[in-house]
C-alpha cells in the first residue's frame, strides 16, 4: 500500500480521497514548517503533498529514499527543487487549473483597486477624513490592457477585460494569431505592447527568460501614467526600478500580490502612494483551496495506483485512460531500450526511435521516456522514466523520433536504434493481442520472441547443430528453457538465438558456450517483467 505524507494545511476532503483509494495517509499539516522534522520523516513515504509552507529542498529529496511523487496543491513550485527531484526520478506535479479563475479575478480586482485608489481612500475614510477630491481615479472602459502571458490565467483576464469594454493586447510567444482572434485580443511583440498599455498585467511563470523582464529600460518605454499589476510571480518586475518610476510619476500606480522575496516583510514598493499590495492572495479563496486540494489528491492517487501522470512538470503527462491502453507498450518500450542498453558497452551518441502504425498515434513523449529509461539502466539501475532523460542529456545523448503509418505485417511496432562511434544496434518489438510484448527483429533479423525475466542471446553462423548445442549445454547445467527462438538473415548467413530461461544463466555456462568456438556472441540478459 502506498504511503503519503501531507505536510501542509490541506482540505480534509483531500485526505479522505487518499483513504478512499486505499492509500495510507498521514495528515501532519504543521510538519512542513519544521525542516528537520520533515527531513527525519520523509524516508518512509511514497508521496508528499504540500502547499507553500513545506520546502522540498535538495537535502529533503536526497533523504527521500522511497519517494515517487511530490504534489503541489497550487501552481507555483518554487518551493520544490525540481532538478534534484528529476535526477532522483521523483515526479513533480502541480494543479494549474484549480485556482485559475480565482487568480484572474484577483488581478482584475487589483486593477480596479489601483485605478480608483480604493485602499488609500478606504484608510482615509476609516480615519474620519473626507478627502473626496484627493482620490481622483481613472475609468477602465476604453483603456488598453497589455497582457503578458495569455495562457490559462491570462486568458481569463483577457476575457474579463473585454467584458469591461477594454482594448486588450497580448504578448505571448506561444499564442497563435488564430487563437488570439478567437480570444478577441491583438497579438503584439513586447516592445510594441509597452508603449500602448494603460494597464499592464503579468501572467507568466518565473524562469530564466522572465526573471526581471520588466526592467528600468522597459518601464521607460511605457506611457506616462500607466499602471502595473502583478499577481503571477515575484521577481518578474525590477521592484527597485518600479519604485523609482512611481516616485518620478512616470508610472501612476502599481498593484502587487507577489514579491521577489516572500514572505515580504519589506519591499521598495511598500509605503509608496497609489501602490496596492496584498500577501500573495491570488489563490486565496475557499473554492480555489478546495479545488487544488482535491485535484492534487486525485492526481497523486492516480499515479501511485495506476501509473497515470497528470500535470507533471518533469515528465510527459499520461492520463489514467492512456495508462491502461499504453501499459503494454510502455513495457515494450522499456524492454527494447533495456536490450540495446545491455548489448552496448561503448558510450552512446544517439538514440533513434521509430514508431509505426497504431503506436504512432499514442503518447510518444511518454514512450520515449520508457525507451531512454531502459537504455540508461545500464549505467544506473535505479533510473526511471523521470530521471532517464536528465541522465541522457547530461551525457550529451541525442534523441530523435520518427513516426509513420502502418507499413507491414503488424498493426504497430517500435524500433529502437542505438548509435555509438563503433556501430549501430537496433531491435524492434510489438504487442500481440494477448497484451504481451514481443521482440520481432534484432539486427535486421526477423524473430518472434516472448520476453522473460532471464534470457540468453547468441549469434552464430547458420550451420547445423546450434540448437542441439544450446539445448544440451543448458540441460547439463540444469538451466530450464521456457522459450527458444531462432532467426537468420539468409541460408548459411548470420543467425541469432534468444532463449527465455527460468533462472539467470551462470558465468560457467556462458564460458562453456564461448569455448565451443561456434558463437560470435553469448550474452545473458535481464528484463523487468511483472
Amino acid at each position: 500500500m502506498p504511503k503519503v505524507l501531507i505536510s501542509d494545511k490541506l482540505s480534509e476532503a483531500a485526505v479522505q480521497i487518499f483513504r478512499d483509494r486505499g492509500i495510507d495517509v498521514d495528515f501532519k499539516p504543521d510538519l512542513g514548517k519544521d525542516k528537520d522534522a520533515l527531513l527525519a520523516a520523509i524516508p518512509a513515504y511514497d508521496g508528499l503533498a504540500i502547499r507553500s509552507a513545506s520546502k522540498a529542498t535538495e537535502k529533503i529529496i536526497a533523504a527521500a529514499d522511497n519517494l515517487k511523487v511530490i504534489g503541489r496543491a497550487g501552481i507555483g513550485t518554487d518551493n520544490i527543487d525540481k532538478d534534484a527531484a528529476s535526477k532522483k526520478g521523483i515526479i513533480v506535479m502541480n494543479t494549474p487549473f484549480g485556482n485559475m479563475t480565482t487568480t484572474a479575478e484577483h488581478a482584475i480586482a487589483m486593477m480596479f483597486a489601483v485605478a480608483r485608489q480604493i485602499p488609500e481612500a478606504s484608510a482615509s475614510t476609516h480615519a474620519g477624513k473626507w478627502e473626496k477630491s484627493k482620490f481622483m481615479g481613472v475609468e477602465l472602459t476604453g483603456k488598453t490592457l497589455g497582457v503578458i502571458g495569455a495562457g490559462n490565467i491570462g486568458g481569463i483576464v483577457c476575457d474579463r477585460a473585454r467584458g469591461l469594454k477594454m482594448k486588450v493586447i497580448a504578448y505571448d510567444p506561444f499564442l497563435s494569431e488564430e487563437k488570439a482572434g478567437k480570444m478577441g485580443v491583438e497579438k503584439v511583440e513586447l516592445e510594441a505592447l509597452l508603449p500602448r498599455a494603460d494597464f499592464l498585467t503579468l501572467h507568466v511563470p518565473k524562469t530564466e527568460q522572465t526573471a526581471n523582464m520588466i526592467t528600468a529600460e522597459r518601464l521607460a518605454m511605457m506611457k506616462k501614467g500607466a499602471r502595473i499589476i502583478n499577481c503571477a510571480r515575484g521577481g518578474l518586475v525590477d521592484e527597485d526600478a518600479l519604485a523609482e518610476a512611481l516616485r518620478s510619476g512616470h508610472i501612476a500606480g502599481a498593484a502587487f500580490d507577489v514579491f521577489a522575496v516572500e514572505p515580504a516583510t519589506d519591499s521598495p514598493l511598500f509605503n509608496l502612494p497609489n501602490v496596492v499590495v496584498t500577501p500573495h492572495l491570488g489563490a486565496a479563496t475557499t473554492e480555489a483551496q478546495e479545488n487544488v486540494a482535491l485535484q492534487v489528491a486525485e492526481q497523486m492517487a492516480n499515479y501511485l495506483l495506476d501509473g497515470a501522470v497528470e500535470n507533471a512538470l518533469n515528465m510527459p503527462s499520461m492520463t489514467a485512460e492512456e495508462a491502461k491502453v499504453m501499459g503494454p507498450w510502455v513495457q515494450l518500450a522499456s524492454h527494447l531500450g533495456n536490450f540495446t542498453g545491455q548489448m552496448t558497452d561503448e558510450p552512446i551518441k544517439a538514440i533513434n526511435i521509430l514508431y509505426d502504425g497504431s503506436v504512432a498515434e499514442m503518447n510518444l513523449p511518454a514512450l520515449n521516456c520508457a525507451v531512454i529509461a531502459g537504455i540508461m539502466k545500464r549505467v544506473n539501475p535505479d533510473v526511471n522514466m523521470v530521471s532517464a532523460p536528465v541522465i541522457a542529456a547530461e551525457r550529451g545523448v541525442k534523441i530523435s523520433t520518427t513516426n509513420q503509418s502502418k507499413s507491414g505485417t503488424f498493426d504497430g511496432y517500435i524500433k529502437v536504434t542505438v548509435v555509438t562511434d563503433e556501430r549501430e544496434r537496433s531491435v524492434a518489438g510489438t504487442v500481440f493481442s494477448d497484451g504481451k510484448p514481443r521482440f520481432i527483429q534484432i539486427k535486421g533479423i526477423n524473430i518472434d520472441a516472448e520476453i522473460g525475466r532471464h534470457m540468453l542471446y547468441t549469434t552464430n553462423e547458420d550451420v547445423p547443430g546450434i540448437i542441439g548445442l544450446l539445448g544440451s549445454t543448458m540441460g547439463k547445467n540444469s538451466v530450464n528453457i521456457a522459450n527458444f527462438t531462432l532467426g537468420r538473415n539468409d541460408v548459411g548467413g548470420e543467425a541469432i538465438a534468444l532463449l527465455y530461461v527460468d533462472n539467470p544463466v551462470a558465468a560457467n555456462v556462458i564460458t562453456a558456450l564461448e569455448t565451443t568456438g561456434m558463437f560470435g556472441q553469448v550474452s545473458p540478459l535481464q528484463f523487468d517483467v511483472p
